[in-house]
């Protein structure tokens, strides 16, 4: 955001995720919607369909996490079973315990979870719930390109290619090439997130 604002760029790609804050200092034009997914055993063998499914469930998390923050949230609304919160270094290692079976389910980002079912044993190790009342995941909020407030010609000439794109299919195939078809928004939206 500084170096746009400094002028030295006109914009900026990289799933940057649309805060009120952010937009202060530039537009953004949001094409994905994403918060935390659910990874299960390939099968989905516990029958996880929703956040409340994990309720009375041994459910794996990386520690220091907002992952591990809204499983906290979720285990007050379990009571008295709760949620037995497992905490790991990494999500590679709380795959691990999911995959030896120590686990039900691991909660990580809806992206990373995309990915991780459609490359681990090439598609053969785990699942993604997929959550109709929370399709880009939970807690899920906007991301987009950041585009220079001076530019504003530029954002909705980046708002109406990302439209084509949405549009044609592209941008679909391209979040399904990676496992995460549903984060992706039906409209290039111009600050999502301030309504």
């Amino acid at each position: 955001m500084p170096a746009i604002q400094a002028g030295r760029f006109e914009a900026a790609m990289s799933a940057i995720t649309d805060t009120e804050e952010r937009r202060q200092v530039v537009d953004f034009v949001d094409y994905s919607q994403s918060g935390s997914g659910i990874l299960v055993a390939d099968g989905n063998p516990e029958k996880i369909a929703t956040l409340r499914d994990l309720c009375g469930k041994k459910v794996a998390v990386q520690a220091a996490t907002n992952q591990l923050d809204l499983l906290k949230a979720q285990q007050r609304t379990c009571a008295p079973r709760g949620i037995d919160i497992k905490t790991f270094p990494k999500d590679s290692d709380a795959q691990l315990a999911l995959r030896s079976g120590q686990v039900a389910a691991q909660v990580l980002t809806k992206p990373a979870a995309g990915w991780v079912a459609k490359t681990a044993d090439e598609g053969a190790a785990f699942d993604v719930v997929d959550d109709p009342a929370a399709p880009g995941g939970y807690n899920a909020s906007p991301n987009g390109i950041a585009v220079s407030k001076r530019l504003p010609a530029l954002t909705g000439a980046v708002q109406k290619a990302l439209q084509q794109l949405i549009d044609d299919g592209t941008v679909t195939k391209i979040f399904d090439k990676y496992g995460v078809a549903s984060i992706a928004m039906k409209e290039a939206t111009k600050n999502a997130a301030a309504g």
